[in-house]
């Protein structure tokens, strides 16, 4: 083990410490924001470091930017869930007009038998029209 290398606990320790003094607005590299990027140069660490061997600290830098892979998960599955019930409607409904359709196809074939009937009895001249025209 080289000299200049560091116990987990120790770096985690700067890592955090790193984070603190960025969102405070006293970052020793004037940093703006908290990002991968910045916690590693305040920290004098490599980004890899951070995501490899603390990615409860890659978390929370994440947290701090809003891309928190738990919330995107929450986010994404209730999105998910809204388009299952939109799309369980829209099978309702369209069962529904399925059923309208079958219904009115239905209708139209007996109205189209009985006038098919009535035009028969009109043409025919055996039968007597009682309707005064």
């Amino acid at each position: 083990m080289s000299e200049n290398r560091l116990p987990s606990e120790t770096r985690a320790k700067h890592l955090r410490l790193a984070i603190s003094r960025i969102k405070r607005g006293r970052s020793h590299t004037k940093a703006p924001k908290v990002t991968f990027a910045a916690v590693a140069r305040e920290a004098n660490v490599s980004t890899a470091l951070i995501h490899n061997h603390h990615p409860d600290i890659a978390e929370e830098i994440r947290e701090e930017q809003g891309r928190s892979s738990r919330a995107q998960r929450d986010a994404k599955h209730f999105e998910l869930n809204e388009e299952r019930e939109k799309n369980r409607n829209l099978r309702a409904e369209v069962h529904e007009l399925k059923r309208q359709v079958a219904s009115l196809a239905s209708r139209n074939e007996v109205l189209e038998i009985e006038s098919r009937d009535l035009r028969a009895r009109l043409d025919n001249d055996k039968v007597a029209n009682l309707r005064p025209k």
